[in-house]
C-alpha cells in the first residue's frame, strides 16, 4: 500500500491532535460502537502510518482523501476503488492508510463500517495492526524494528526487519520513522494530559478467526443478533 502522493493541496480545516484522540467528556454516538480506542500510542502509529505513505498531509483532514498517485478522492461516501498509474507503478490504494479494494473490503466487512470517512478509516487500519499481530506492540510505546517488521507486508513503505519494503518498493528508513513516531507521540500526549489509567480487555488476535467472531456474536447479545444488527 505505499503511495506516494505530489501537489498536496489543503482544501480541509486543520485536525488538532486532542480531536484526533477523541477525547471528549463522551463518546459520540458512532464513537460508542468502534471496536478499537484511541489511545495516544495507537494514534502515534497510526499518524507513523500515513507519514511513511505520504498521506500524512500535516495531520489535516484532506489525507484521508488521498488516492495513490497523489489525487483527491472527490467524497469519502466510499473507497473510489480506481486503478492509478504513475512512472513504474500502478495501483487502487486510497485514503489515510492507502486501503486497497480489497482489503478494505474485508475490514469494513468484519467492523461493519459505514462510508470511508476519518474515524472508520482509522478504525480499519487498527484492525490491520491486529490483523498482523502487532497491536500489542503498539500499545507499549515503542517504535521498534520488530513493530515496523510486522506493519511490513501491509504497507510497503514500512522496513523489514533488513531494512527493504516487502515488496521490493520505496521505502521510508527506520529511523525516520521512529523519530517521527516519538516526536508524535510525545505531542499527543502532552495535549491530553494525565489521564486516569483504563484497564483495556485485550484484543482477540487473529480478528478473523472463528473464535473471536463467536466472542463478538456473545458481546453482541440475544438480542442483537436475533435482530441480525
Amino acid at each position: 500500500m505505499a503511495a506516494r502522493p505530489m501537489g498536496l493541496v489543503n482544501p480541509g480545516r486543520p485536525r488538532s491532535q486532542l480531536a484526533m484522540l477523541n477525547v471528549s467528556d463522551g463518546p459520540s454516538a458512532v464513537e460508542r460502537f468502534f471496536r478499537y480506542a484511541l489511545t495516544p500510542e495507537r494514534r502515534a502509529l497510526l499518524n507513523t502510518i500515513r507519514f511513511a505513505e505520504g498521506t500524512w498531509a500535516r495531520g489535516e483532514d484532506v489525507g484521508y482523501r488521498i488516492m495513490f498517485g497523489g489525487g483527491l478522492m472527490p467524497g469519502l461516501d466510499r473507497h473510489p476503488d480506481r486503478v492509478i498509474s504513475t512512472g513504474r507503478y500502478a495501483s487502487a490504494a486510497a485514503g489515510a492508510y492507502q486501503f486497497m479494494p480489497f482489503t478494505w473490503a474485508m475490514a469494513s466487512r468484519v467492523l461493519r463500517l459505514q462510508g470511508f470517512g476519518p474515524e472508520v478509516q482509522d478504525q480499519a487500519a487498527l484492525f490491520l495492526i491486529q490483523r498482523r499481530g502487532a497491536l500489542h506492540l503498539a500499545d507499549q510505546g515503542l517504535f521498534t524494528p520488530d513493530l515496523a517488521a510486522k506493519l511490513a507486508p501491509e504497507w510497503a513503505s514500512f522496513p523489514t526487519l533488513a531494512g527493504r519494503s516487502y515488496y521490493g518498493q520505496p521505502v521510508k528508513r527506520y529511523a525516520a520513522l521512529k523519530a517521527f513516531y516519538e516526536s508524535n507521540l510525545q505531542e499527543l500526549r502532552a495535549s491530553i494530559g494525565p489521564v486516569e489509567p483504563v484497564a483495556v480487555e485485550p484484543a482477540c488476535e487473529p480478528a478473523d478467526s472463528i473464535r473471536c467472531r463467536l466472542e463478538r456474536l456473545d458481546r453482541l447479545g440475544p438480542r442483537s443478533i436475533a435482530q441480525g444488527g
